[in-house]
């Protein structure tokens, strides 16, 4: 009898789905234009990045929306406009992604990092304490992963202390918490459309907000160049006129193009989020059904968007881990580790943000870290692709874990 054939998965877990034939019909008139720039537009002509802009503030529910280079730049907007100053004290969750203390390393603010809780969502309990703070006033939630806490309790928690939200939600466009969209609890929200985001530009972020003086100070400081009234998604001129001198330029724009090729992707943003959760379901289901992996349980008023799954090898020591990961990929799934001790690609520890200074001892953070996987789900992958890689995980851990 012939052994049986170990079974490989042979799909990029990088690979998106391609630009549709709308959005590249888009995208090719604004070439064959030349118009590129936001506001290269005929007189009472709407570019694309303004009607973008109106599209997104609508599907959100916001007053107005302004449309960036990058999530990050949005951020960094977001903190300046909103009113942090140099020397300010930001609280931030320490599991996140590099931009979003770089964010506020840019707005000259200090960190005060926040611990988290083992369904890798911010410890509320830490977050009660440390927003008790007397010099504590802003806070950068990050729905790292797409993973949303109690937004109720943090909401209490917020307007009991005093402090201003700001909503990183590179992760959740498209997900509610109890029927609220993500992005719509703080002062300001900020949301990526990076490749590997839930709309792809290459690179682009988008802004929102329902206050007319920050929306204000927000376009000028992305580059208006004094051309605001361009914009359909802002407030009354009159808005404008009293900071007008007093913002830079610090040139954060989104152009047409990019606005173009998002126009059509955010008319399907809720059927792909759908897609996305079928394939986190299968991957779920399955993940908990195997000895020494865990998912943790999603609250249920969390509608998430499931476009990368975590699971957590607990009890397994850095050896194990590392061999699990190395085999995994030997059968072509590719796994990230939120444990190693130097950052690799996209991961990384807030031990690694040492611009910062003196970094706390979060325990738990470093506890639930060390034994975190993470896998990208790119809609490329089908219904059966997952059960492949269910498969391969379960034989994998069968030889391998504790």
């Amino acid at each position: 009898m012939s052994a049986t054939k170990t079974k490989r998965f042979t799909k990029d877990f990088t690979l998106q789905e391609p630009i549709g034939d709308q959005a590249i019909e888009k995208a090719l008139a604004i070439l064959k234009s030349g118009k590129l720039h936001r506001y290269n537009v005929d007189p009472g002509e709407k570019g694309e990045a303004a009607l973008l802009e109106e599209e997104f503030a609508a599907y959100m529910g916001k007053k107005y929306c302004l449309a960036c280079a990058s999530c990050g730049s949005a951020m960094y907007l977001a903190l300046k406009s909103a009113g942090v100053q140099s020397g300010d004290k930001v609280l931030c969750n320490a599991y996140t992604l590099a931009p979003v203390p770089g964010a506020i390393e840019n707005a000259g603010a200090t960190i005060e990092l926040v611990d988290i809780v083992d369904d890798y969502t911010i410890d509320l309990n830490d977050l009660e304490k440390k927003a008790a703070i007397p010099d504590a006033k802003w806070f950068m939630l990050s729905h790292m992963r797409g993973h949303i806490t109690d937004m109720d309790r943090l909401m209490d928690i917020c307007t009991t202390h005093g402090l201003v939200l700001i909503e990183d939600c590179a992760h959740t466009m498209g997900a509610t918490w109890d029927g609220k969209k993500s992005g719509a609890f703080g002062k300001v929200a900020c949301f990526s459309t990076q490749t590997y985001k839930h709309m792809n530009s290459g690179e682009g972020g988008l802004l929102v907000t329902d206050d007319p003086e920050l929306i204000a100070r927000a376009i000028i400081y992305s580059g208006s160049y004094m051309l605001y009234e361009r914009h359909a998604s802002r407030p009354g001129m009159e808005v404008f006129e009293t900071i007008k001198t007093m913002v830079p330029n610090y040139s954060c724009r989104m152009d047409n193009l990019r606005a173009a090729i998002l126009r059509p992707q955010l008319r399907d943003l809720d059927v792909q989020c759908r897609r996305w959760n079928e394939r986190y379901r299968i991957l779920e289901r399955g993940l908990n059904l195997i000895d020494g992996i865990t998912c943790p349980r999603r609250d249920p008023r969390e509608n998430y968007v499931g476009s990368s799954i975590q699971f957590s090898l607990t009890g397994q020591d850095e050896a194990t881990i590392r061999e699990f990961l190395a085999a995994c990929l030997n059968r072509g799934v590719e796994l990230k580790w939120f444990g190693d001790k130097e950052p690799v690609g996209f991961t990384s520890t807030y031990e690694s943000w040492r611009y910062f200074g003196q970094l706390p001892h979060l325990a738990n953070t470093k506890r639930i870290l060390a034994v975190m996987c993470d896998m990208r789900i790119p809609l490329t992958f089908t219904e059966d692709d997952c059960r492949l890689i269910l498969e391969i995980i379960h034989e994998v851990s069968a030889t391998v874990l504790k």
